[in-house]
């Protein structure tokens, strides 16, 4: 039951912080999220110590739990290391293609396309990320899928502090060419546009932005 309870809490925060509710910096109140929940602080801290694992928040002594504020250093890194594991995980993905897969990722790339459409700004951030780790799972490889769901939940907090909101639009587009390559079997094609797909991601970043801020009672409330 207490494990239940510290998933749920890690759960839910980590999806207000990978759909940008939750901004970086935001600080993390033990009581508030106890009340919130209806657990004790001890789970709360449970769940804390997850996500400071995860590196999506800090913990810092005296003063408690914040939303992580990656630098622009950390940024970079993130983006390399996904570079690195997404062009060979596109490489794979085009020497194992199979209609029913295809199928699949034009259904997400649909509900994707369908959410840009209506300006549902919390179903776009999580399906333009859910896009990637959807791959892995495709090609069967849950270490690979669980390994990019972290890296995404930390990009998440990167294109909040650092992207301008008319940045990611073009991702959509980027993910439907992408499919199209895997489908016609096009490796190299492929695993072209899945980097230069994420070379326009950072691109995007602008590194002086101002950091946004957020309440955690009206977050929790929403």
């Amino acid at each position: 039951m207490e494990s239940s309870s510290t998933s749920a809490i890690v759960e839910a925060l980590t999806r207000a912080i990978v759909e940008h509710r939750l901004q970086p910096g935001t600080k993390l109140a033990e009581q508030k999220l106890a009340d919130h929940f209806g657990v004790s602080r001890t789970l709360v801290r449970q769940a804390l110590f997850q996500l400071a694992q995860n590196r999506l928040i800090t913990l810092e002594p005296a003063r408690g739990a914040f939303v992580a504020t990656p630098s622009a250093e950390e940024a970079r890194q993130v983006f390399a290391v996904r570079r690195m594991l997404e062009s060979e995980m596109t490489r794979a993905f085009a020497r194992q293609v199979t209609p029913a897969k295809i199928k699949a990722l034009r259904a997400h790339v649909a509900a994707e396309k369908a959410a840009v459409g209506s300006q549902d700004a919390s179903s776009r951030t999580e399906l333009l990320g859910d896009f990637h780790v959807r791959m892995a799972e495709l090609m069967g490889n849950e270490v690979l899928a669980q390994m990019l769901g972290d890296l995404i939940s930390r990009c998440a907090l990167i294109t909040l502090m650092y992207q301008s909101a008319s940045a990611a639009e073009h991702s959509h587009e980027e993910h439907a060419a992408i499919v199209a390559a895997l489908a016609a079997r096009d490796e190299v094609r492929a695993v072209a546009l899945m980097q230069s797909h994420l070379e326009h991601v950072e691109a995007s970043l602008a590194f002086d932005r101002k950091r946004p801020a957020s309440d955690l009672a009206a977050v929790l409330a929403s």
